[in-house]
């Protein structure tokens, strides 16, 4: 079980101005939002009163109060013999997808047939390269003919790409360190099957990629979420988990982390490194979003700084790209590769040859690609920053260095509401619950600027309007800033 100790949750609840409302009621505030925002994940035993007392300088009385006040509106609950413990009420559950009383708009669809703008989705359109390097792919296909088309580690000349790519950013990686799949998600559902079982932990970043989180459900296992700092990892946070719940695995994202946009600095990768390695936890590093950076340099993967025996890096050309490609990698020890390659033949027996000579042509010339990609990519990120500081001033967002994605606090927990009344105005989101552990954000929204900026203007128009049809006037009432005097 996850604790936090009592000086740990005064630090959480942060600044102790004056505000409204008894001293219990603001203790208690400051609690279920953190609950609600991830950053106290469910399960986490809650200190005992005294020990929470003495550390925020208030009485028992007013934490037992403040306890109290959460566990009769179902944000913890309390045994005997394991005290209090963060929950969620039944109504804000964090049910997934296909399980009953998920909400149906906290999947990002793929394309139905609708009208709806597609903001749940954060994936660009194919750039003018995709044709050309199918038309190359194409060209080259007649040499494979005579074989069985099965490649089971991938095409050699993909293999080799995808080395050359990793060695140049500061990986050294050989050919046969990689085995290409179909996407990195498929990446990762393979190393699930290798490493885990029922009940096995897999630490996650809190928020994370909502598609990880259900294929660690899927497989049985369990998600141990660690709540990522404003701006940055927590790194006592993920010891701490570490040491406390084992994990069989984790999974991270240092590059432009989807939804929040952070870019792990090169000490905070040395630092995970060093957690990890101490562990010996088996680290999937997803590297989807590294190529997208919009202002600045990437630090090193964050492999370098793990055995090879314990990494699996992932990446993938869908987002980079085209989602259409369908092609993604893992790079390994070679002898964790055979063993993902034999799992991986129990799946199927290699990806298509057609898109693997495109996806090797697209990496031979990306550097030369890539600039443009990304001037577009800062166009419309810019654009969308202005259209929500004009239309929706009350949202807070801090604007990413890279990636597709803004993460907007929306300043009250409606997300979830909002995304159903925005299909309503023309507009498909993904509810910030969709990324989190058991319900958590929603107070948070992930918006994509994969869009035009000529389209962007007017979704974000009606996103205000479905923004105050759930508020009212668009100023939704919130928990208070809570913090004691």
């Amino acid at each position: 079980m996850r604790t936090v100790t009592g000086p740990q949750l005064a630090t959480m609840i942060g600044d102790r101005s004056e505000a409204g409302g008894p001293a219990y009621a603001r203790v208690a505030a400051s609690i279920r939002r953190l609950v609600l925002d991830g950053r106290l994940p469910l399960e986490t035993r809650l200190p005992g009163e005294r020990g929470l007392a003495a550390a925020l300088g208030v009485s028992r009385t007013t934490v037992t109060a403040a306890y109290d006040e959460l566990r009769d509106g179902g944000f913890a609950v309390s045994r005997q013999g394991s005290g209090t413990r963060t929950a969620l009420p039944p109504s804000r559950g964090g049910a997934r997808d296909g399980e009953p009383g998920a909400a149906p708009w906290w999947t990002p669809w793929a394309s139905d047939g609708s009208d709806l703008l597609d903001l749940a989705h954060a994936a660009p359109e194919a750039p003018a390269e995709v044709r050309r390097a199918y038309d190359a792919a194409l060209e080259q296909l007649p040499r494979h003919l005579p074989g069985s088309g099965y490649h089971l580690f991938g095409l050699p000349e993909l293999r080799a790409a995808v080395a050359d790519r990793l060695t140049a950013r500061g990986l050294p990686t050989l050919p046969a360190q990689v085995l290409v799949t179909s996407g990195a998600q498929h990446a990762f559902t393979l190393v699930l099957q290798l490493a885990t079982g029922v009940g096995d932990r897999v630490l996650v970043e809190q928020p994370t990629y909502p598609n990880a989180l259900d294929a660690i459900g899927r497989h049985g296992a369990t998600a141990v979420p660690v709540p990522l700092a404003g701006d940055g990892w927590d790194l006592g946070a993920m010891a701490a988990a570490v040491r406390q719940t084992a994990p069989r695995l984790a999974y991270l994202m240092p590059d432009f982390h989807n939804p929040t946009g952070l870019l792990a600095t090169d000490a905070e990768r040395r630092d995970l490194g060093a957690v990890l390695t101490r562990s010996r936890t088996l680290t999937v590093v997803d590297e989807t979003l590294v190529e997208l950076a919009l202002d600045g340099p990437v630090p090193p993967p964050l492999a370098t700084y793990l055995p090879d025996d314990l990494t699996v890096t992932v990446g993938s050309a869908s987002k980079t790209l085209w989602g259409g490609l369908r092609i993604g990698w893992a790079r390994a020890s070679t002898a964790l590769i055979r063993r993902l390659a034999a799992v991986r033949a129990g799946v199927d027996m290699g990806s298509a040859v057609v898109e693997q000579l495109a996806v090797a042509e697209l990496l031979g010339g990306l550097d030369a690609a890539l600039p443009a990609h990304r001037a577009e990519l800062r166009t419309r990120r810019d654009a969308l920053v202005a259209a929500l500081a004009r239309r929706l001033p009350t949202w807070r967002a801090r604007v990413p260095a890279g990636g597709l994605v803004l993460w907007c606090d929306l300043g009250a927990p409606v997300s979830s509401r909002l995304a159903g009344a925005a299909e309503r105005h023309g507009i498909r989101l993904a509810a910030g619950p969709r990324f989190g552990v058991d319900g958590a954000f929603e107070r948070w929204l992930r918006l994509p600027y994969t869009h035009p900026a000529d389209v962007i203007g007017p979704a974000v128009e009606a996103l205000e309007q479905a923004f105050r049809a759930v508020t009212a006037d668009g100023r939704a009432a919130a928990d208070p800033v809570v913090a004691v005097a």
